[in-house]
């Protein structure tokens, strides 16, 4: 058993020594489903045969026209998502509680027998008081939460999948390194066509199933975090 312990202190040890001084590495980019959406698109439109006045029109309807419309609706697809998020919450509770009770029992008089069961009682005790409690509980409690959050990004996301009822499904990352400290934004959810703007952009409120995630990873952010070690005995110990 400590033969299995040690090593495996040794392999965690190891397979951190193996970071010392390096950058931290960014994630591939080739094997996403956003590259593999624009990679491999959908069907392709159905082309209409046009006239050679149609074809230079400014009123024509396609995409590459002046006035199209390039707002992103089908797979392989780019659009930008706007994240401005700025919650505040606060919530405070108070509560008390008081209760007091009081009982007594005594047989003073019942015909005579409580007179002659006192005197064999030992010195003091008597029926007329035979039993007397008092009871007395008090409970407070007060509580408070206050939470302030805002964030404010844009990042572009790809069609990934396009639903039967015609909802998008969208995916986007970003990464960016500075130092030894990569930043990390990930988005994903699904989307409405007639949500998306004719800057070809939504907000996260429209995305349905939204996922947003805003971290980073590196050095600082490793040493922001405790031991594996002190993890492990903060599930297991029970104080």
């Amino acid at each position: 058993m400590r033969i299995f312990l040690v090593a495996l202190l040794w392999a965690a040890a190891c397979g951190r020594i193996g970071d010392i001084g390096q950058v931290p590495e960014f994630t591939s980019a080739e094997t996403g489903n956003e590259v593999s959406a624009m990679a491999n698109p959908g069907l392709p439109e159905s082309v209409e045969i046009l006239r050679a006045h149609d074809r230079s029109s400014l009123w024509s309807g396609s995409r590459q026209s002046l006035l199209g419309d390039r707002r992103a609706d089908k797979r392989g697809d780019i659009l930008t998502v706007v994240i401005e998020i700025d919650d505040k919450a606060e919530i405070s509770n108070t509560s008390q509680r008081s209760r007091s009770g009081s009982e007594s029992l005594g047989i003073p008089s019942f015909f005579g027998l409580p007179q002659r069961i006192d005197e064999r009682l030992p010195e003091g005790a008597a029926l007329a008081g035979a039993v007397s409690s008092e009871s007395a509980s008090t409970s407070s409690g007060n509580g408070s939460v206050r939470r302030n959050e805002k964030l404010t990004l844009r990042v572009a996301a790809t069609v990934v999948d396009e639903l039967s009822n015609g909802v998008l499904h969208i995916e986007g990352s970003q990464e960016v390194r500075v130092n030894y400290e990569i930043r990390e934004l990930i988005v994903s959810g699904y989307v409405r066509p007639q949500d998306i703007s004719r800057q070809n952009e939504i907000t996260y409120d429209k995305i349905a199933s939204a996922r947003i995630s805003y971290g980073g990873r590196g050095q600082i952010s490793d040493v922001q975090q405790p031991r594996w070690g002190q993890q492990i005995a903060d599930i297991v110990l029970p104080f």
